[in-house]
């Protein structure tokens, strides 16, 4: 009996983080690559632009990520003059200012910009605008400070915004959407220091409830299920019910009785068979279940499904 119960116990509930939404993404500043359709340059160019928009940030610890698409760093490009240079081969020389722009898509609104003057020569016009784009420094000094510039300003934001970020959380707490409160808390980077605590202190609260709310309506579906037919075949869509509530609910002492109760209604052959089968099923999630930050993780599963809210069509910024 100790053993069925003991492997009940350890069968709590795992989180699996999308590949293209992770933990890390959490708790940092990201700007998201966004390049406008009417940028006036070739395709293959503009395909290297973004490239490079991405290396800058990366290269600076705020590559963009789909948990938090609101702030983007784009670009505006501006010809300047084309000369000929006689050959052969004959090659274009082609000048352009390439402006960026870091901002927040959901009010359109610039943080910090910079414009880079280049110059690249190439046999064609779109290898001459390849070559200049190429010259473009992730570390470059005015482009450190366009970022820094930009960060400030988005910390800024979070700062202002602490309060009814806050205020909204428990609003959708409220309203048992959990799940968007936590993700929501989650966005919130650690830079911030005063509104990081308090997210984080507020994620503690909500997660909380969350697993007691989850706890509650897992164990009355279970014991309704039960109720209705009492076999091994029951009990075993019985505990695929309950083997993911959290043990830090507050109603998992009743869950634990509950499946005391269930343990000595199956006779002993199906009893040993039940303990086989939790017995795989619990090797099988330790492979997986070390402790991780499960706050982040129901703000990852909700970023992963959330509909998408933030488009970028409007966003063409001189």
């Amino acid at each position: 009996m100790k053993k069925f119960i003991t492997l009940l116990i350890l069968l709590c509930f795992v989180f699996k983080a999308n590949a293209q939404v992770k933990l890390d993404d959490f708790g940092r500043i990201v700007l998201n690559t966004y390049l406008p359709e009417n940028i006036p340059v070739p395709a293959e160019t503009k395909t290297f632009l973004t490239t490079k928009l991405n290396q800058i940030t990366s290269n600076n610890g705020m590559g963009g990520s789909q948990a938090n698409p609101r702030f983007i760093i784009t670009a505006n490009v501006n010809i300047g003059t084309k000369d000929i240079i006689a050959g052969p081969p004959q090659m274009i020389a082609q000048n352009l200012d390439v402006t960026l722009f870091i901002g927040d898509a959901v009010t359109n609104t610039i943080f910090s910009n910079v414009t880079l003057s280049l110059k690249g020569v190439g046999t064609n016009e779109n290898k001459a605008f390849i070559e200049a784009i190429k010259t473009i420094n992730s570390n470059n000094k005015e482009v450190l400070s366009f970022l820094e510039e930009g960060k400030a300003k988005i910390i800024n934001f979070y700062n202002d915004e602490c309060e009814f970020t806050l205020t909204d959380a428990n609003t959708l707490a409220k309203q048992e959407k959990f799940e968007e409160a936590i993700y929501n808390l989650s966005l919130v980077p650690q830079v911030n220091k005063e509104c990081y605590n308090k997210s984080s202190e507020l994620i503690a609260e909500l997660y909380q409830q969350k697993m007691d709310m989850d706890c509650k309506s897992k164990l009355s579906k279970a014991k309704i299920d039960w109720s209705g037919k009492q076999n091994l075949a029951t009990s075993e869509d019985v505990l695929k019910i309950i083997t993911d509530i959290n043990p830090d609910a507050s109603c998992y002492n009743e869950v634990v009785n509950f499946t005391k109760e269930i343990s000595m209604k199956i006779n002993q052959d199906e009893s040993d068979k039940l303990k086989l089968a939790l017995k795989v099923y619990n090797d099988n999630l330790n492979l997986e279940k070390k402790r991780i930050d499960a706050y982040r993780d129901v703000a990852v599963e909700y970023a992963k499904n959330r509909p998408k809210e933030v488009t970028y069509n409007n966003i063409y910024w001189r």
